[in-house]
C-alpha cells in the first residue's frame, strides 16, 4: 500500500450495549478489507479484538482493541469498544482517539440502555453516528421495529438511507433511498435486484424525507428546496454529510455482523460519509509557550503533535501506548515532549495494532492511530509533541470511581507483588485507584462495578502470579462523648524493683477547639509538674485510639488535667501515662458514649420515570433529600446519606434503573448514629 494520507483515513469507533455485536462487525469489517483471511468468531474465541483471557472466558469485550483495514484505498482504523458498564473508561479513551462511530443495536424493536446512552454521548459532543442494526438474519428479528424505536426517542434525527427489503419481519435486502438501486443480502456481501414493485411509493416518501432533512443543514439547500421541491441526489449526499458531521443526523442501516450480510454496504458508506480526520472538528489545546488557547486542525505540514490515549502493561512485553497523531508526521528515531510531564521521550519503535499484534511501521501520518513501544515517562492522556511546539491537549475525562472494596494479598508475604501487579494495571486504567485508608488502615481499590473489580483481581493472577481477595470495607465510624465527666487515675506498683506511681484528676467534655483533642494543663500548685503532665497528654492521645463503646476511634474531645498527685522517687512518665488511661476509660464511659457515622452528600442522576424508586430507596438507607432538579431531561436529586448504608449503592442503582442511572457522592461530615443501628455496630464489632 502506498504511503496513506490523513483524507484517506476513517477513525472509528464501535458502541453499543454489550452482546449486540460489536466485535463480531469488527471481525467482519477486517475480514472483507483482507486485513484477515478468516472470520473469526467471538463463540469460538478466535476474532481479532477479543484476545485477553478474562475476555475469551467471560464472552465480553473487557479493554478497548484497535485494528485497521483498506476499503477503497482508504485505511479504516477500527477502535472495538467494551459495551458493559464497568468499563466506561475505554469508552471515553476511545472517542479521544476516533472522529466518528459506528453503534451496534440488535433487531429486536427496542433501544438498549447501552445504545441509548452512547447515541446521547454522541449528540452531546456532535460526534458523526451511523447505527447499524444487527442480527437481521435471526428469528424473530424485526429491523423495521427497531428503526421505529430509534425515531421514537431521536425523531428527525433519524435517516433511513435504505429502505428495507422484508420477508416477514426479517430484512432480506434493501433499496437505496437516494440512487433508487435495489439489493439483495448475500453471505459476504450483496446482489443487485430489480426494485420491488410494491415499494415504489415508500421509496417516494423516504426520499423526500431525506431531501427535507438535506435542506435543513444549509441556506442554500432549504432556498432551493422551497423554490424547486427537489434536490439533486449529490446534493442530498452533501447535505447529508452536512448533518452527519455536525452530529445532527444518524443514518440507519441493516445486517448481520455473523453472517457478514450488510457490512460492505457500511464499509462504503463509512469511506462516503464518514469524515476523514481532516474534515473533524479542531481539537482544543493550550499552547505552553503562550499561555492561549487553540483549537488545532489535522495537518501533516504542521510539527509533531500526539495524545496517549490507552496503555497496555504486559509484565513480559512491557509497556505499550496506543496514540492518535493530530498534526505532523510522526517517525520513529525521534524525540518528543512530553507536555504533561515535562520529560522528553525517545521514539524508538512505531507499531500498527491488530488486536494483540504489533505490525512495525516507520512513521504515522496526521490522523492516524498506532503505538509507541516502551515510553518510560508517558502514560494515558500524555501530550507528546515536538519541542519547537509546545501544546497539551485536554486530559481524558474519566468518572470517579463509585465503588470501594478492601483488597489483600491471599497469600501471607504476597503484598508486595500485589500491589505492584495492580500499580501496573492502574497504567492501563485510570478508572480505578488503589489506596491506603487513613482512617481504617485497610488497602482499598475504588473502581465503577463490581465486575471490573473482580476483573482486575483475575488479571492479577493471570499476568503477574498473584491472588488477591476483595471483601467489604470497614466503615470509618468514631465515637465521641456527649456530657460532661470527671474522673481518677491512679496508677501504683511497688511491689519488686522500682517502684511506679502517678495520680491524674482529669474533667472530660466534648467540645475540642480542633474538633478532634484538645488538652489543657489546669495544675495549679505543682501537684503535677509539667513532664508528668505531658506523660498524661500523651496517655490520653494512646487512649484516644480505641472509644469506649466499640473501640472505634474517640474525637472532639476536651480533657482538663485539674489536679493529681507524684511521688519524689516513684512517679515516673510510665505512671502517668498508665493514669492518663484509667481515667480515660471510667470518665468516657460515663459521659453518654455514642457513635458517630460518615455522612455524605451525594448527586443522583436517573430519567425522571425512575424517581420514585430512587427516593423510596433512599429513604430505607436513612437518607435527607436536600432537592431535586430536572437537568437536560434527567432528574438530579441530591440527598445526604450516611455512608455505611451506601456501600453496595452503585450495583444497587445500577439494578433499579436498568443501567440508566448515575451518581458521585463527597464526604460531609460526621453525625451521630441512631440508637438502633448503633446497638448493631457495636455487636458487630464485639463479633469481629
Amino acid at each position: 500500500m502506498a504511503k496513506i494520507l490523513s483524507e484517506n483515513i476513517r477513525n472509528i469507533a464501535i458502541i453499543g450495549h454489550s452482546g449486540e455485536g460489536k466485535t463480531s462487525l469488527a471481525e467482519a469489517m477486517l475480514f472483507n478489507g483482507r486485513s484477515i483471511d478468516r472470520l473469526g468468531s467471538t463463540v469460538e474465541k478466535n476474532s481479532v479484538m477479543d484476545y485477553d483471557e478474562q475476555e475469551l472466558s467471560r464472552g465480553i469485550s473487557i479493554s478497548l482493541a484497535c485494528a485497521y483495514t483498506y476499503w477503497q484505498d482508504t485505511k479504516i482504523n477500527i477502535i472495538d469498544v467494551p459495551g458493559f458498564f464497568d468499563f466506561q473508561g475505554e469508552f471515553e479513551q476511545a472517542m479521544r482517539a476516533v472522529g466518528s462511530a459506528i453503534l451496534v443495536a440488535e433487531a429486536n424493536g427496542q433501544v438498549s440502555v447501552g445504545a441509548e446512552k452512547a447515541v446521547e454521548y454522541c449528540l452531546k459532543h456532535h460526534l458523526p453516528l451511523i447505527i447499524f442494526i444487527n442480527g437481521i438474519d435471526k428469528e424473530n428479528s424485526n429491523y423495521v421495529a427497531t428503526v421505529e424505536a430509534f425515531r421514537q426517542k431521536y425523531g428527525r434525527k433519524i435517516a433511513t438511507m435504505h429502505a428495507p427489503i422484508l420477508d416477514g419481519s426479517k430484512m432480506k435486502g434493501y433499496v437505496s433511498v437516494i440512487s433508487g438501486k435495489a439489493y439483495e443480502f448475500v453471505k459476504g456481501g450483496r446482489n443487485e435486484i430489480p426494485v420491488p414493485a410494491d415499494m415504489k411509493d415508500e421509496l417516494e416518501v423516504l426520499k423526500g424525507t431525506l431531501i427535507e432533512a438535506a435542506a435543513e443543514t444549509s441556506e442554500e439547500y432549504l432556498n432551493k428546496y422551497i423554490e424547486l421541491g427537489w434536490l439533486s441526489n449529490d446534493e442530498i449526499i452533501v447535505g447529508i454529510k452536512s448533518g452527519l458531521f455536525a452530529g445532527d443526523t444518524i443514518p440507519v442501516m441493516g445486517g448481520s455482523a455473523t453472517q457478514n450480510m450488510g457490512v460492505i454496504n457500511l464499509m462504503n458508506e463509512i469511506i462516503d460519509i464518514m469524515p476523514s480526520p481532516k474534515e473533524r472538528k479542531p481539537s482544543h489545546c493550550v499552547n505552553l509557550t503562550s499561555g492561549g488557547e487553540e483549537e488545532l486542525s489535522c495537518d501533516v505540514w504542521k510539527p509533531v503533535t500526539a495524545q496517549v490515549f490507552k496503555t497496555l502493561a504486559d509484565p513480559f512485553v512491557g509497556k505499550l501506548s496506543m496514540i492518535r497523531v493530530f498534526t505532523g508526521t510522526l517517525k520513529t528515531g525521534t524525540t518528543l515532549y512530553n507536555a504533561t510531564t515535562g520529560e522528553e521521550e525517545r521514539i524508538s519503535s512505531l507499531y500498527l495494532m491488530k488486536g494483540k499484534k504489533q505490525e512495525p511501521t516507520d512513521e504515522l501520518v496526521a490522523g492516524d492511530i498506532g503505538a509507541i513501544n516502551k515510553l518510560v515517562k508517558t502514560g494515558t492522556g500524555d501530550t507528546l509533541c515536538d519541542a519547537s511546539y509546545k501544546i497539551k491537549f485536554d486530559a481524558i475525562p474519566f468518572e470517579k470511581p463509585v465503588l470501594t472494596m478492601a483488597i489483600k494479598a491471599a497469600k501471607s508475604g504476597e503484598e508486595d507483588k500485589v500491589f505492584q501487579g495492580l500499580n501496573r494495571l492502574a497504567e492501563e486504567d485510570l478508572t480505578f485507584k488503589v489506596e491506603k485508608d487513613k482512617d481504617t488502615g485497610e488497602t482499598v481499590i475504588r473502581g465503577q462495578g463490581e465486575t471490573q473489580l473482580d476483573v482486575l483481581c483475575k488479571k492479577l493472577k493471570s499476568k503477574f502470579g498473584c491472588e488477591a481477595v476483595l471483601f467489604e470495607p470497614r466503615v470509618a465510624f468514631k465515637e465521641t462523648i456527649t456530657a460532661v465527666a470527671e474522673a481518677e487515675g491512679k496508677h501504683k506498683k511497688q511491689s519488686g524493683g522500682a517502684g511506679q506511681f502517678g495520680v491524674v484528676n482529669i474533667r472530660f467534655e466534648p467540645g475540642a477547639e480542633d474538633g478532634e483533642f484538645e488538652f489543657v494543663n489546669a495544675i495549679v500548685g505543682g501537684a503535677v509538674s509539667k513532664p508528668f503532665a505531658q506523660a498524661a497528654e500523651k496517655g490520653l492521645r494512646e487512649a484516644m485510639q480505641k472509644g469506649v463503646l466499640a473501640g472505634y476511634p474517640m474525637t472532639n474531645l476536651k480533657c482538663t488535667l485539674f489536679d493529681g498527685k507524684e511521688h519524689p522517687v516513684d512517679s515516673k512518665e510510665v505512671a502517668f501515662i498508665s493514669a492518663a488511661k484509667l481515667a480515660y476509660d471510667d470518665a468516657c464511659r460515663r459521659a453518654k458514649p455514642v457513635i458517630l457515622e460518615p455522612v455524605y452528600m451525594y448527586t443522583i442522576t436517573v430519567p425522571d420515570n425512575y424517581t420514585g424508586d430512587i427516593l423510596g430507596d433512599l429513604n430505607k438507607r436513612r437518607g435527607r433529600i436536600l432537592g431535586m432538579e430536572m437537568i437536560n431531561g434527567k432528574q438530579v436529586i441530591s440527598a445526604e446519606a450516611p455512608l455505611a448504608e451506601m456501600l453496595k449503592y452503585a450495583t444497587d442503582l445500577r439494578s433499579m434503573t436498568q443501567g440508566r442511572g448515575s451518581f458521585e457522592g463527597e464526604f460531609v461530615q460526621y453525625e451521630e448514629v441512631p440508637y438502633s443501628a448503633q446497638e448493631k455496630i457495636i455487636a458487630d464489632a464485639k463479633k469481629n
